[in-house]
């Protein structure tokens, strides 16, 4: 059976489990075995998939490295990992920068090399609690930190993923985020496990939209998983019938736009997809929560719930003081269980502050805590409330960003929405950053300002002024990461002279001596 397919090329299980398992006797060789740390950098290809492989069977755990991320993220990976050994393509080695202690080989030069190695399945060295592979994620000191994850928290999630979307060998799956992503894991692994096809997008540099709707349609493709932002550009344009043989998305990494997918959902072509939210830190092993959604009409007027733990998860809403908090109330979400991952690879104290003992748990369990905000609803499903780190204080008033863009997005005229607090001459102001659901709106400077009015007085239905962004921005589309996600750091900025409210200058005698007062105490010139 067709195991992976690239372009016109494919490997059947039998050709990818020999030349995996030669690799992997060549991987011995050098050292390779349980806990062992092995970088992979390659292009997208099927020598991705069976160097992956291999690692694994060799014992040890490998570090994707994405050729497409920054050269310098990727030589600080390299460094930060403490590899020995790397996985990559001979066009790669002057990208890499690789350094002298770390001994690298190009599988696209190894073909006679390997056939001289046994093909034979290897004895498994590796153990549950070894580590299966780590991941790098942004790190707030601006340098990206390792996750380290283990056998058994990853194979727990792999039976979730099997079971949620009834995986068999008649399923496909097409590949569109990337593989240094912690998402894209199960997406590998998952549908090998089941005896699937896994697709790897061929011809594409960067995120292309028109050619993974054309690899869906071409190659019946039957289940993605990808972050949200990287979902809705398939969608525009209304060409529903291409996605007709999806059986299955998984959107994650970001909250999820109802409005954004209200049309395809409803489309004839679409009634026999599951459309699933799904919630996890990379920290615990991608998804720890989520939720499928049933009927659409459902959520008119709310947010999609995130949903309810996996097997073998614990969740904990807490306030600051570490006690759970009660339905309805905002706390910080905690993890616990199987899935929580070794910690930060080299980074004690940060694996300290963030992997704390678990209280609710006599058996020396650790939770984690995620810096996501969360509530109870009454019905026990776990609603996502934005990120602390996303808290902004304007005017002395403590504001959830999330909060503003749920707003933005429960109206039909817009089809994301993100808001950032920026910087301005008298203070901190929001700005939000809206894609509208019909892109016409950005030829027209009037439908702009019209649009832009109607969404303040939206806003001012359910809001505080205080917290209506003084600045709408229309965008075409929102920046990505390399990883699909919303790039906050490619926001254009707003120009802040031109957005100030007009200046009205005190009239009367008692005007001017309170306006001088405040300007003393605020430090302003008027």
């Amino acid at each position: 059976a067709t195991a992976v397919v690239f372009g016109e090329q494919h490997l059947s299980y039998d050709q990818l489990n020999r030349q995996a398992n030669r690799l992997a006797h060549k991987l011995r060789e050098q050292g390779v075995g349980p806990d062992v740390l092995v970088g992979i950098a390659v292009e997208r290809s099927l020598e991705m998939i069976v160097g992956l492989l291999a690692i694994l069977k060799a014992g040890g755990a490998y570090v994707p490295l994405d050729p497409a991320y920054p050269k310098d993220r990727l030589a600080y990976m390299i460094e930060d990992s403490g590899i020995g050994l790397l996985l990559t393509q001979s066009p790669l080695l002057e990208r890499l920068s690789i350094p002298g202690s770390v001994h690298s080989l190009c599988l696209d030069r190894m073909d006679e090399e390997l056939s001289a190695y046994p093909d034979s399945n290897l004895e498994n060295l590796a153990q549950p609690e070894n580590l299966a592979y780590v991941i790098y994620t942004s790190g707030s000191t601006g340098q990206p930190k390792g996750t380290a994850l283990r056998h058994n928290s990853f194979v727990n999630l792999l039976h979730w993923f099997q079971q949620r979307c009834e995986l068999t060998a008649q399923d496909k799956v097409l590949l569109i985020s990337s593989y240094s992503f912690d998402l894209t894991q199960k997406n590998l692994h998952g549908i090998l496990c089941a005896g699937g096809q896994l697709h790897i997008p061929a011809g594409t540099t960067g995120y292309d939209p028109d050619a993974y709707r054309q690899q869906i349609a071409e190659h019946g493709i039957t289940l993605i998983n990808c972050a949200p932002s990287a979902f809705y550009p398939l969608l525009q344009g209304g060409h529903y019938a291409g996605l007709a043989s999806l059986r299955h998305v998984l959107l994650g990494g970001e909250p999820i736009s109802l409005a954004e997918l209200s049309d395809w959902l409803s489309a004839p072509q679409s009634e026999t997809v599951r459309l699933h939210n799904t919630y996890g830190p990379t920290e615990c092993t991608d998804v720890v929560v989520a939720h499928t959604l049933e009927n659409l009409t459902a959520y008119a007027g709310h947010s999609m719930p995130t949903g309810r733990p996996l097997p073998g998860v614990q969740t904990y809403i807490l306030d600051n003081g570490g006690y759970p908090v009660a339905p309805g109330v905002i706390g910080e979400l905690h993890i616990g269980g199987f899935c929580v991952g070794e910690g930060y690879w080299h980074k004690a104290g940060l694996t300290a502050e963030r992997f704390i003992p678990d209280p609710f748990d006599d058996q020396g369990g650790r939770l984690y805590r995620t810096g996501d905000l969360a509530r109870y609803r009454a019905d026990g499903v776990i609603e996502y409330m934005g990120r602390i780190d996303h808290q902004v204080k304007i005017r002395g008033f403590r504001i959830e960003l999330g909060e503003i863009e749920a707003r933005l997005q429960q109206h039909l005229a817009v089809r994301e929405a993100v808001v950032i607090d920026i910087d301005g001459s008298s203070g901190k102001q929001l700005a939000g950053y809206l894609v509208p659901s019909d892109p016409s709106v950005l030829a027209s400077e009037e439908r702009q300002l019209a649009l832009r009015s109607e969404l303040k007085e939206h806003l001012k239905t359910t809001l505080p002024d205080y917290m209506v962004p003084a600045h709408l921005i229309l965008l075409e589309r929102m920046s990505l990461t390399p990883n699909g996600k919303l790039d906050r750091k490619a926001l254009p900025r707003p120009d802040i002279s031109l957005l100030q409210q007009e200046y009205v200058a005190p009239q009367s005698e008692l005007e001017q001596q309170l306006a001088g007062i405040w300007a003393q105490v605020l430090k302003v010139e008027r």
